[in-house]
């Protein structure tokens, strides 16, 4: 028995060994595997490093296999010098550094080392390159961004092979395709895909492509599917199968639709876009004219004054206090109003409150400030325009969804016009001042003998509706530039509103600028901007002779009277 064991343990203890002997095989070829592995990612880092450097080479050729082979790597990181050299903004120092410029050329940074670098002490040449490198340059840029791992990138890059051929991309498109997992992205590579499956000579594929041309397809694929149904000069159709003939038409009929069905929904945005300018235009002089009973035709100018205190405040910003530029447009909000609400108190203490009761006098009167204004601001900033620049935070849109962009400064109007309403609304219907300005309006007599200043009254209303006009300004001058002739292109779409939504009523106001800005809009692509003017002022004339009160009637002092 104890012979048995004693033979046993030696073949147990070569099972050990030879145990032990394994694992320090897999040890050692573990080992070797991960000093390979760093060797030949030490290698490859070496190589692009190398790569990147000679595309500041003298010599074109070896510029263009360093493209090549920063494409073959599949390494995202060449892509901002790539994208330089191509834009022109790629230097070559002395000591042979690539050096990516901005846009302006004014600083630049280390294409390797992404460090900041001091232009005026470099000594910079341009990289030689011709149009056969500029060939090689955009494929290797297209390759690169389609397969960077940010899906922004991608998308830009796929959108990009729609507007342009993309014969040579094929099969990266393709072999990106059944990678991707983003559906928008996978949406325009199958359309990709699709464009070039038009120029096929299998049947069968230009039907499917034309089937996701229809589903998918956009305004750029109109030309193409148009070119299927052209006819020669003898009356015959340049592509000879019906059946393909009938796809692309079905195609161009569904993107038809589509792109109309888009139209509309942006004509919708910018219709209230319109119609909220037009709101803050018209809001001040539902006060001074509506409750007030005053023609003001330097109303206009109200807004003008609004937007070149905007105009100052940046410009203070920009001198003063250029870290905080962003924050100009909140600072200028109530100084505007103030600027504007003060003149328009200066202009009813000086000279209509002598005028109240004679409307002709108050036009010609009024008239004449707005001329006066306008030749003031003329002489301060000039006749030509000023730009406004908006706030880094106002800058860009949202994509609704495709072929829709909704611009952030239009909507950030729309929000501020809201804000604007129903703080004016709260003022008047809730607050004392309110109270008595709805009084003076009713009947000023009554007002009077229990004990309302009505002159004060007056001066308060006429310089809150002057206020809201500059609050107007600050709004128009985040979309357009601003002039001294700036309130004379709303003056009469403000009167408009008014009187269409019922003098004195804020809810009245708001439905005439909405129903007008949306009706112009959807106008103005039928009948043209002229036309679709003339037509808005013929709806606003048959609804003033059915309703001469308006949408909304109010009792107030010109009824009175």
């Amino acid at each position: 028995m104890k012979k048995n064991i004693l033979l046993s343990e030696p073949r147990k203890l070569g099972v050990r060994l030879t145990g032990c002997k394994k694992s320090a095989h897999f040890f050692g070829v573990f080992v070797f595997f991960v000093v390979c592995l760093f060797s030949f990612s030490s290698v490859a880092a070496d190589d692009f490093e190398q790569n990147l450097k000679d595309l500041g080479n003298k010599s074109r050729s070896k510029i263009k296999k360093a493209i090549k082979n920063l494409g073959s790597q599949g390494n995202a990181a060449a892509l901002p010098a790539l994208e330089a050299l191509k834009g022109n903004r790629l230097r070559v120092s002395e000591d042979g550094a690539l050096i990516i410029l901005n846009e302006s050329g004014d600083e630049g940074q280390d294409a390797l080392t992404k460090k900041q670098v001091d232009l005026k002490s470099l000594s910079l040449r341009k990289p030689r390159i011709n149009n056969s490198v500029r060939r090689v340059l955009s494929a290797t840029i297209g390759k690169l961004q389609l397969q960077s791992s940010d899906p922004v990138i991608r998308l830009a890059a796929a959108e990009q092979l729609l507007k342009k051929s993309s014969d040579g991309l094929v099969g990266l498109v393709e072999k990106a395709l059944a990678e991707e997992t983003n559906d928008e992205i996978r949406g325009v590579f199958n359309l990709v895909l699709a464009k070039e499956g038009l120029n096929s000579e299998d049947k069968q594929k230009r039907l499917e492509s034309l089937k996701i041309i229809r589903e998918f397809g956009n305004n750029d694929f109109k030309s193409v599917l148009e070119g299927l149904l052209n006819k020669n000069n003898e009356g015959e159709f340049l592509e000879t199968d019906p059946e393909i003939r009938d796809a692309a038409e079905k195609a161009l009929s569904s993107i038809e639709r589509r792109q109309f069905f888009i139209n509309q929904i942006a004509n919708l945005f910018y219709g209230m876009s319109l119609g909220s300018i037009l709101l803050l235009a018209a809001l001040g002089l539902a006060i001074t004219f509506g409750l007030m009973g005053v023609i003001n035709m330097a109303h206009g100018e109200m807004l003008m004054i609004g937007a070149y205190s905007t105009f100052v405040i940046q410009n203070l910003f920009k001198e003063y206090l250029p870290s905080f530029f962003d924050w100009y447009l909140i600072a200028a909000i109530p100084i505007a109003f103030i600027v504007s609400g003060g003149i328009g108190i200066i202009m009813e203490r000086i000279i209509i409150r002598h005028l109240y009761g004679r409307p002709l006098e108050t036009l010609l009167a009024t008239w004449g400030i707005s001329l006066i204004l306008i030749q003031t601001v003329r002489l301060i900033f000039g006749a030509q325009n000023v730009e406004v620049a908006n706030p880094s935070y106002l800058s860009g849109g949202i994509q609704a969804f495709k072929g829709v962009v909704l611009p952030f400064n239009r909507i950030a109007i729309i929000i501020f016009v809201i804000f604007v309403v129903i703080l004016v609304w709260t003022l008047l219907q809730k607050s004392s001042l309110g109270l008595q300005v709805r009084a003076v309006t009713q009947n000023r007599g009554m007002a009077s003998c229990v004990g309302i200043s009505t002159h004060k009254i007056d001066m308060y209303t006429f310089g809150l509706g002057s206020g809201v006009a500059g609050l107007g300004g600050v709004a128009l001058s985040q979309i357009g530039n601003v002039g001294p002739e700036l309130g004379q292109l709303y003056i009469v779409d403000s009167f408009m509103v008014v009187v269409l939504g019922g003098v004195g009523k804020i809810a009245g106001t708001v439905a005439g600028a909405t129903g007008l800005g949306v009706l112009n809009k959807f106008l103005e692509p039928v009948a043209g901007a002229v036309l679709g003017k003339i037509f808005v002022l013929i709806l606003v004339i048959i609804v003033i002779q059915k309703r001469p009160q308006g949408l909304f009637a109010l009792k107030g002092r010109m009824v009175d009277s």
